[in-house]
């Protein structure tokens, strides 16, 4: 297996640090709102490596965090005014909801900053004693280039960085004893969550949260380290300087970073209106779509969105689902016979589709030939099975196909399509639970419905419905 890796700028084989075992961060999303569809690229693309690396046979430790602690979440609460604690927390649940209709499996652990800042203040205080970081007036510092080699990830020179680019240099610059210097602990200001720490009442800074909890739950060394091609300067940079200051150990083996996702062709922002979070794209479309998009392109390219890929993707999914249910209709009224001589060369043709998919994920997670591999055995379905088909034959045809769809995280079972009546009964039920004020259960319905395939819309006029 072959993974392109950021640091050496090369694809590598694939040697673990432990036999049969994966350790794996994937840097989580800042939970300040709803997620949008660029956060869902890395979330459902290294699900995706997950899911491969434990189909080949591999334990994988997969731990990917919330960032719980940020100026966006402190900014939301003050608007709401609420604590910030509230905003993140509610954000995180929405946040797993978005990611269980995108099938993106639950990390083994998913840790929350807050929670960890007793080993960031260690980790700190690690690099200070060490004569890597400072204090000053309550903040600490890293001292960039102490590091000898800093700039291995981004392939960036220090100064040139120092020249050329006053925009990457953090605030309180007038205190810090070098301009490129970066925050590892900050002093709070009015209004803000803090913590006691041996320098003062403050929080951490973004990067030593990642390399604390990489730490904590995969060791000081990991195989892997992943996320959005935004973060490898200043973000990873910044943890493999930490890290490997504090622990005196190469970080990670592999650094993997997927591409930009683009709106029609331009940068995806507010400003320009093409801003769309995973919730509103579940409005039109089910979630198991998106997911089949982002796997469309290669993990490392740029990915365009726009409503002709998404209708591309949604008719080339409806193609896979309907042949897996063609299959399970022949299955249910097979004969129970063995494997016919005309369809043992078909049966070994199986094999090579299968084959093809491997051959494309073990070159770095190839999703779209891995893809077309699919596609290649849904076409040899519908010309092969048939009424008289084996059962052993259909079956065969069935479990490599869920086998495989399984790995890209597509589920190809129909969702049973609910009657007009049944959902006119939930929505009842949903109004009652909610004029009782029970909250819980109302949402409870939404989601169900929204599971479903089925949209709604609160107006004064009453509930209004659609099917997605």
């Amino acid at each position: 297996m072959k993974l392109y890796n950021t640091m050496s700028k090369k694809k590598e084989e694939f040697i673990p640090l432990e036999p049969n075992k994966v350790r794996m961060y994937v840097c989580g999303p800042t939970v300040y709102n709803f997620i949008h569809i660029g956060n869902a690229r890395p979330m459902i693309v290294f699900d995706t490596v997950r899911r491969y690396f434990e189909y080949k046979g591999y334990d994988v430790n997969f731990v990917s965090n919330f960032t719980d602690v940020d100026d966006k979440i402190i900014k939301k609460a003050l608007e709401e005014g609420v604590s910030a604690d509230e905003i993140s927390s509610r954000y995180i649940e929405e946040c797993k909801k978005d990611m269980e209709g995108m099938n993106v499996r639950p990390a083994t652990v998913h840790p929350l900053a807050t929670q960890e800042i007793g080993g960031m203040i260690e980790m700190i205080r690690t690099l200070i004693d060490k004569g890597f970081a400072y204090e000053k007036n309550g903040t600490v510092y890293y001292r960039t280039r102490k590091f000898a080699e800093y700039g291995k990830l981004s392939h960036k020179n220090l100064d040139d960085l120092r020249s050329g680019n006053r925009s990457l240099l953090v605030t309180g610059e007038d205190e810090k004893e070098d301009p490129l210097d970066f925050v590892l602990w900050k002093p709070k200001k009015e209004g803000e969550p803090a913590w006691e720490s041996p320098w003062s009442e403050g929080r951490p800074g973004w990067h030593i949260e990642c390399s604390e909890m990489s730490k904590k739950y995969l060791g000081e060394q990991i195989d892997i380290h992943a996320g959005g091609e935004d973060l490898i300067f200043p973000h990873h940079e910044n943890e493999i300087a930490q890290s490997e200051a504090a622990n005196g150990k190469e970080f990670s083996k592999y650094w993997l970073h997927n591409g930009f996702l683009n709106i029609d062709n331009r940068k995806m922002s507010k400003s320009l209106g093409n801003f769309f979070t995973v919730r509103e794209i579940s409005e039109k479309y089910d979630l198991q779509v998106l997911r089949f998009f982002m796997l469309s392109a290669h993990y490392r390219s740029p990915l365009n969105f726009s409503g002709e890929l998404m209708e591309a993707a949604k008719n080339g999914l409806e193609r896979i689902v309907t042949a897996a249910d063609h299959l399970r209709f022949l299955i249910q009224n097979a004969q129970t016979t063995p494997l016919q001589e005309s369809e043992k060369e078909a049966f070994e043709k199986i094999q090579e589709y299968a084959e093809s998919f491997e051959n494309a994920m073990d070159d770095d997670f190839n999703t779209a030939d891995a893809a077309a591999a699919v596609f290649e055995l849904v076409k040899h379905a519908n010309t092969t099975a048939g009424g008289e088909s084996s059962k052993e034959y259909l079956q065969g045809l069935l479990d490599m196909l869920v086998k495989l769809t399984d790995v890209l995280g597509i589920i190809v079972e129909k969702k049973e399509e609910l009657l007009d009546a049944d959902i006119e009964a939930l929505i009842a039920e949903r109004q009652a639970a909610r004029k009782e004020k029970n909250f819980a259960r109302a949402d409870e319905i939404r989601d169900e419905l929204l599971e479903r395939g089925i949209i709604l819309k609160d107006t004064r006029e009453g509930v209004q419905w659609k099917r997605a």
